[in-house]
């Protein structure tokens, strides 16, 4: 490889990092908003201040953290060139995000069951706002599930490898950045119920 084909593809690997920190950076201000419009709201006379966050919630933002550390360990273990404990952590970190999103939809359940409803002529401007701060990460997460899955088929095409860690570089950082979007939402809604 001549010295212009590295140069050019390291400048295509930085216009990539550069274009997922923009996203990010966008990600940010919409939920920076969002929580902005939630504290606001909190002086409205019909605002529920006795809501309890429900079990499943607590226990989905344990298995996001876990999931954040073994798509860490899946990307150090391809730069130790450790193709099956690298396979083994790609696969629990998409079945733990899976589990995450199974339990965002059992909290749904739990929240209705307690007879909190997200829209109609019973719902309340709190469980509107809860709604729309969990709908919107599982939608980035889903964005998140894509990009592992992608991270895993290049992973079996044996696409990643010292010096060619791009993808699962990306992937790891998008995680990351979910995994803390998470922690920041459950804490934000554990304090300002």
């Amino acid at each position: 490889m001549d010295i212009t084909q590295e140069t050019r593809s390291y400048k295509i690997g930085r216009a990539k990092k550069m274009m997922l920190w923009f996203g990010i950076a966008s990600m940010v201000m919409m939920f920076a908003g969002i929580t902005s419009a939630y504290v606001v709201s909190k002086n409205r006379p019909d605002w529920i201040s006795d809501f309890e966050l429900p079990e499943t919630l607590y226990w989905s933002t344990l298995v996001i953290i876990i999931s954040s550390i073994t798509f860490m360990l899946a990307k150090r273990a391809i730069l130790k060139e450790s193709r099956s404990q690298a396979t083994v952590m790609l696969l629990t970190t998409l079945a733990l995000g899976i589990l995450f999103v199974d339990l965002q939809f059992r909290s749904f359940s739990e929240i209705i069951a307690s007879g909190y409803y997200f829209t109609g002529s019973e719902s309340t401007i709190t469980t509107s706002f809860i709604y729309v701060v969990v709908l919107l990460h599982l939608a980035h997460l889903t964005a998140g599930l894509i990009v592992l899955l992608v991270v895993i088929y290049n992973h079996f095409k044996q696409r990643y490898k010292k010096g060619q860690m791009l993808g699962i570089e990306l992937g790891v950082t998008f995680w990351h950045f979910l995994d803390a979007l998470w922690v920041y939402l459950f804490v934000f809604l554990y304090f300002f119920r």
